[in-house]
């Protein structure tokens, strides 16, 4: 690691502690690094509305975080451990290209500051993705429930119950795809808030623009509190986690669904191949494994917010505690994205048996419905 920006004169560190502080944070960081870039750019054309920095330096500022941006993108500029986090790699380039004029880029800032709008700005990227993936998969269940109305056994309680359809199956699944669009845009609109300007929590004694820097990001509104913006990390967190959570259920029910639906036993669904594995040691097998890695999903998102709901038994303002949440959000989303992702292909190439379905559909299943007749000719139904 180079040295620190923060350094004092005078206190030597030891590199043991200082690898414990910072944590995963380099590779972390990689995820945010861009998000970061840009509310850097946004604050420094801020500083120069106060004049903090001069029109030149705000000019020169902005496009050398534009040019690293550029160069992380193509790997001609690698976030590694020369640098204590992102932050410090954003600062220390500046230095490098801009001397004096990259020192002034941390005016009004702090390096909470900074992680907590851009993890902000990635969780609204993020909540976009799920919304986008829902209505995807609703779509998809709404055109195969009218395409495909197929006979197939209704199951509770994991017995044959009545009479269903592939077009009630899919409809199920859309209708609920619905709703977790619908709420990973709430959870969007409550996180939609910009935290840039608030430093650690107390805020500084600057006349920050902070409507400008809130428009020039995209956000809906400006955390005015500078103490709640503290207060906020980690309960918005959570809050996107419990939309992701809500889609990555249903995903789960989903899989259920199909592990069973593809078993000899039940034999309804032909899964697309490139959704099955060979067996290493079985030749006669291909196995689900993508749908049982589906089912798996939710247990990462679940874990995701515990490990955020456990680091918030913290008194307010800021604490050191929070650098852990960065890691929960980024597996969290990423299993379940990534899982979800996958959902519509497979939708929309799933094959029904219908003979096999047919066939599994018996004359006690009836059962209700000749009930219902006969409570409609007058009989009392008990």
């Amino acid at each position: 690691m180079s040295d620190l920006l923060w350094q004092k004169s005078g206190v030597e560190t030891d590199q043991r502690i200082m690898r414990f502080l910072a944590g995963d944070d380099v590779v972390l960081d990689r995820e945010f690094f861009l998000f970061d870039i840009e509310a850097s750019k946004a604050h420094v054309e801020g500083l120069a509305r106060i004049d903090i920095v001069t029109a030149q330096e705000s000019a020169d500022l902005v496009r050398e975080l534009e040019q690293l941006g550029a160069d992380f993108r193509s790997a001609a500029f690698v976030l590694d451990d020369r640098f204590e986090d992102g932050h410090s790699a954003i600062e220390a380039r500046l230095i490098e290209r801009l001397g004096d004029a990259g020192r002034k880029v941390h005016s009004g800032r702090s390096r909470n500051d900074q992680v907590l709008v851009a993890s902000r700005l990635w969780l609204k990227a993020k909540l976009l993705e799920l919304s986008s993936i829902c209505a995807a998969v609703a779509n998809i269940c709404i055109y195969r429930a009218g395409r495909d109305v197929l006979p197939m056994p209704g199951y509770t309680h994991l017995q044959r119950a009545v009479a269903s359809s592939t077009a009630m199956w899919f409809a199920a699944f859309a209708e609920a795809f619905i709703d977790n669009a619908w709420r990973a845009r709430q959870a969007l609109a409550l996180i939609d808030a910009n935290p840039l300007g608030t430093a650690a929590g107390y805020g500084v004694n600057l006349p920050l623009d902070r409507e400008y820097t809130t428009r020039k990001l995209g956000f809906a509104r400006m955390q005015i509190s500078p103490i709640y913006a503290q207060l906020s990390r980690g309960k918005f967190e959570m809050a996107a986690l419990d939309a992701l959570a809500a889609a990555v259920l249903d995903l789960r029910r989903l899989a259920w669904d199909l592990s069973l639906f593809t078993t000899a036993e039940f034999a309804f669904v032909r899964l697309p191949a490139q959704y099955t594995t060979g067996s290493s040691i079985m030749p006669n097998k291909r196995n689900p494994d993508v749908i049982e890695l589906m089912r798996a999903s939710y247990a990462s998102v679940a874990a995701a917010r515990t490990e955020i709901e456990q680091l918030l038994s913290l008194p307010s303002g800021y604490q050191r505690d929070l650098q852990a949440s960065k890691g929960a959000i980024f597996h969290g989303f990423h299993r379940g994205l990534d899982a979800l992702a996958l959902l519509p292909d497979l939708l929309a190439k799933l094959e029904w048996d219908a003979p096999r379905m047919r066939a599994a559909i018996e004359p006690s299943m009836y059962a209700t419905d000749v009930a219902i007749e006969a409570a409609i000719a007058g009989v009392p139904f008990r």
